[in-house]
Formats: structure tokens, sequence, C-alpha cells
């Protein structure tokens, strides 16, 4: 898991932004999922990092979900979203896949 320093800047994407305004999520939600995240996972793009935080109540639980980019200065923001309901994490061997996919198209 890519190690993460709390106190890098923040570039927000038009993307995020629009998504964020779509969700009803503010920028000091999504600041407390990155520093604060219950769950942290490669994301489905190349060289991102997905961070989640469980919300709702008991009846009605949803997952607020950040995806971003960690730069050496900066952390780039690339999209935020409600997931509806509760998501089951990922597995090492689905990780495996992935990472191995990922390395072969790299290298072709």
């Amino acid at each position: 898991m890519p190690e993460i320093k709390p106190l890098k800047k923040l570039h927000w994407t038009s993307h995020s932004r629009s998504k964020m305004r779509y969700y009803g999520l503010s920028e000091a939600r999504v600041r407390r999922i990155i520093h604060t995240p219950q769950r942290i996972e490669e994301g489905v793009a190349p060289e991102t990092i997905a961070m989640m935080q469980r919300a709702g109540s008991g009846k009605h639980p949803y997952e607020l979900w950040v995806m971003l980019e960690e730069g050496k200065t900066k952390r780039k923001i690339i999209s935020a979203w409600r997931y509806p309901g509760v998501t089951k994490p990922r597995s090492d061997i689905t990780r495996d896949i992935l990472k191995k996919v990922y390395d072969e198209s790299v290298s072709e």
C-alpha cells in the first residue's frame, strides 16, 4: 500500500468539483475522507488511490469515496462519489491480477 503523507497541497480537477456538486459533498468532507479513511485501495485508473469512509445509518448505509493521484508536492483529487450500500474490500487475489495486467500493459 502506498505511503500517504498528510501535508500536501490539494489540487481539485473540474471533474471532481462537478461530482462533489452532484453528490452534495463539500471540500471539508472530502478532506476528512482523505485524512481519516476507513479503507484505502488501489484506484481503478493507473497509479491512483481510492479512499473510503462509511456514512449513513444502519438501515440505509452508504460509502463516500475519493480517488486521487499522489504527486511529490501535491495530491490531485480526480473524483469523489457516494456509493449506495456497502462494498466488500478487494481481495489480495484481485489486487495481484490487476497489478499483473497493469504491468503487462505498461511493458508492451
